[in-house]
């Protein structure tokens, strides 16, 4: 007699407040796991943690397994991990999941969290005051509360072991990918429209993620100075995302170097502009001193941008062999690299080709399958 398998009924929160504060990196993350949930899960229901007041819905379009609950608990408060546990004990859930990390303190629920990377850890004076004692009193009771942690890549998985103490049975690396939107077919005309709204004209140097000092922008901001002045680049660096922590720096730096009128600070752009700027790009300079994953350098090679990177922390393992990689303070080998990407066109789009297939090698499908995997309890 055959034994027929089936996965028994579960009860799954994932906390989905983040967006309400900040639509950066471990937002998008939060929203497209969620969309891709939907693809892979069986009999389990999910319940979606919204921030009270929170007009948009990050539900699935259509599914009836997925339901929306507000939260009067705000993100980053002092008494969060207890707030967070009393407003949970009604909904009598078997898995809740902490994208940004900081579980409820205590629930029921099988906890588990995702541990974005430890910048923290490395550059302490890369944050405020403020931000470093935050950070601080919550990571190590984070991840000895949880019951599983869950890495965006190698890198930051062994840095969880390796600084953290956590056995290396506790935590499982599920990669991200880019949405689907970067790798669409525009109109040319509609990417033309879109760089002459924004006055950049086409393939300028384009840097895309939030303005904080970990980024390096500075370093790169000396090395287009340099790009001008001695190798004579005319096209704009376009600086795409919002202001982090200590951003002020990085707008010192450029009003010191006299590049106010050749650097574009765009921010509040869409998705699909954002796809938009990532076709019309000559380059993609991306010089951070440490990323948990590195998502704008997959969107950008799934966009058909040749990228520049660092080859520190997770990128190695995202960009492959289809992206240059170089020190991020070798300001000589920047600038040599960005002049090459952008003067040599047959080099370019072999890069181009490359960091395309190099991209579609990830997948929110494989997220979606290896991190409902986790809330079964089985390690990966």
């Amino acid at each position: 007699m055959l034994m027929r398998h089936t996965i028994p009924f579960m009860h799954m929160g994932i906390d989905c407040r983040l967006p309400s504060y900040r639509m950066g990196g471990i937002s998008r993350y939060t929203i497209q796991l969620i969309q891709a949930l939907n693809w892979v899960a069986g009999a389990e229901e999910f319940t979606i943690f919204h921030k009270m007041g929170e007009k948009r819905s990050f539900l699935p379009d259509g599914s009836a397994r997925f339901s929306r609950s507000d939260l009067l608990t705000p993100c980053h408060h002092k008494f969060e991990r207890q707030a967070l546990a009393v407003e949970l004990v009604r909904h009598r859930l078997d898995v809740f999941h902490s994208p940004d990390f900081i579980p409820p303190a205590p629930v029921t629920a099988r906890r588990v969290i995702t541990v974005h990377d430890l910048s923290f850890l490395y550059f302490p004076e890369m944050l405020t005051a403020e931000s470093r004692r935050y950070y601080a009193d919550q990571i190590g009771w984070a991840v000895n509360v949880a019951d599983h942690i869950i890495a965006d890549s190698h890198a930051t998985r062994d840095d969880i072991i390796k600084l953290l103490g956590v056995a290396p049975e506790r935590t499982t690396t599920i990669h991200l990918a880019a949405d689907e939107v970067f790798s669409a077919d525009y109109d040319v005309g509609e990417i033309g429209r879109t760089v002459a709204e924004y006055g950049i004209g086409e393939g300028y140097i384009l840097f895309v993620g939030t303005l904080e000092p970990r980024k390096n922008l500075r370093m790169l901001l000396r090395a287009y100075h340099r790009l001008r002045k001695e190798r004579g680049v005319k096209v704009p660096l376009v600086l795409v995302g919002s202001k982090g922590w200590l951003y002020e720096e990085i707008f010192d730096e450029i009003a010191r170097l006299g590049l106010g009128d050749c650097v574009r600070h765009l921010s509040g752009v869409s998705d699909i502009r954002l796809a938009h700027l990532y076709r019309a790009a000559g380059v993609l300079a991306f010089p951070s001193y440490y990323e948990g994953f590195g998502l704008p350098a997959l969107e950008a090679m799934l966009g058909g941008c040749p990228v520049v990177c660092a080859g520190k922390g997770s990128l190695p393992e995202v960009v492959g062999d289809a992206a240059i990689q170089l020190d991020p303070d070798d300001i000589d080998g920047w600038m040599t690299a960005i002049e090459g990407v952008l003067s040599d066109l047959e080099s370019a789009g072999r890069m181009r080709a490359e960091g395309f297939a190099q991209a579609r090698k990830f997948s929110w499908l494989k997220t979606a399958e290896a991190t409902m995997a986790v809330y079964r309890g089985k390690k990966g």
